[in-house]
């Protein structure tokens, strides 16, 4: 359950955190996107992660990553500017390197500046058009989601824009994993309600979480361009899930086309998520890009219709909570990977 007592620890948690301690730890560790690459140029940009709010500015050193906060007087450095490398807060105009540490002091230029009055940092990489970071990893990459085909020569890279949902990452990650909903919540996009059987399918595990393989009659083309797929075609999908909240599907098309796509939910909260998801395939690349996004518009959003209806909330780890049946692998799996992890049976997100 949500606790409401993980503001009163020693500075650890984010102020009026909406995880309980435990889950927090357990999810923290972990690398995820907090903005496009694109929107972070010449201003700073703020975002929230686990409840901490936190700034990103861009200088000749790349990308950083902080707490929101001026060490001075608690004002948010997403106000600020940006000048000579330098992140500038609104307030007094205390300067900021791209490691966080305070370098001027306009009020007082003589002034002796503490060590002690620099940001808190965190680790940041730039990969798939989106900014990532971890608020309590060491930095390695070893967790971060691997999807060689978006730099690849023959793949084209697309990045539809976010879309806000307002129910916790394991809820969203779930439907994702989830085939047996396609013939009822996707009928209008490409599914089809008299093709509702899920032929059996299997889930291994996989040193990053698991990967499942599901083969079936059904098309992932739009309704209006399903005649470009042979009647007798079978359609790949192959889900490689990176716990806790990271997947990506690779969809089989006729003629070996690929369609790989990163669902790469943010978890701003325990009950609020934005959600990131590059694609990128290697056929149709003369075509327009509009039909692109708003096809990943539709899907995303057929979702978002129903994950923000669920109840409870949470996603209940303890597998007697909700009832399971044969399509439902995947997402038995799943949730026994984040139990593997340390999150609660209660799990807040």
């Amino acid at each position: 359950m949500v606790s409401t007592g993980v503001s009163k620890s020693l500075g650890r948690y984010p102020r009026g955190c909406t995880f309980s301690q435990e889950d927090w730890d357990a999810i923290a560790p972990f690398w995820f996107p907090i903005a496009f690459s694109h929107d972070v140029v010449e201003q700073p940009v703020a975002a929230i992660l686990l409840d901490q709010r936190l700034v990103i500015w861009r200088t000749s050193q790349g990308v950083s990553v902080a707490n929101d906060l001026c060490l001075h007087r608690g004002v948010p450095m997403s106000m600020g500017h940006i000048k000579d490398d330098q992140l500038i807060c609104k307030y007094h105009g205390f300067h900021y390197d791209a490691s966080g540490a305070c370098t001027r002091i306009p009020a007082n230029p003589q002034a002796s500046i503490s060590q002690r009055l620099c940001l808190t940092t965190y680790p940041v990489r730039e990969a798939y058009g989106l900014i990532w970071t971890t608020l309590a990893g060491d930095g390695s990459e070893a967790n971060l989601p691997q999807l060689p085909e978006w730099s690849a020569p023959d793949y084209q890279p697309i990045l539809p824009s976010s879309i806000d949902i307002s129910a916790a990452v394991g809820r969203q990650m779930e439907g994702f994993l989830d085939v047996a909903h396609f013939a009822w919540v996707h009928d209008q996009a490409f599914a089809n309600r008299d093709n509702p059987v899920v032929p059996p399918y299997d889930v291994i595990p996989t040193p990053q979480g698991l990967r499942a393989e599901y083969v079936s009659n059904v098309s992932n083309f739009p309704k209006e361009l399903q005649h470009r797929a042979p009647a007798d075609f079978q359609w790949r999908r192959v889900f490689n899930v990176f716990l806790p909240f990271a997947a990506i599907l690779r969809v089989h098309f006729p003629e070996d086309g690929r369609l790989c796509i990163l669902n790469a939910p943010s978890p701003i909260s325990a009950r609020k998520t934005r959600l990131f998801s590059p694609l990128c395939r290697n056929f149709d690349q003369d075509q327009p890009l509009e039909p692109v996004y708003e096809f990943n518009r539709q899907i995303f959003s057929e979702d978002k219709e129903v994950v923000e209806a669920q109840y409870p909330e949470d996603l209940p780890l303890d597998l007697r909570a909700e009832f399971h049946i044969p399509a439902d692998k995947t997402s038995i799996a799943y949730r026994k990977g984040l139990a593997e992890l340390g999150l609660s049976k209660t799990y807040t997100a």
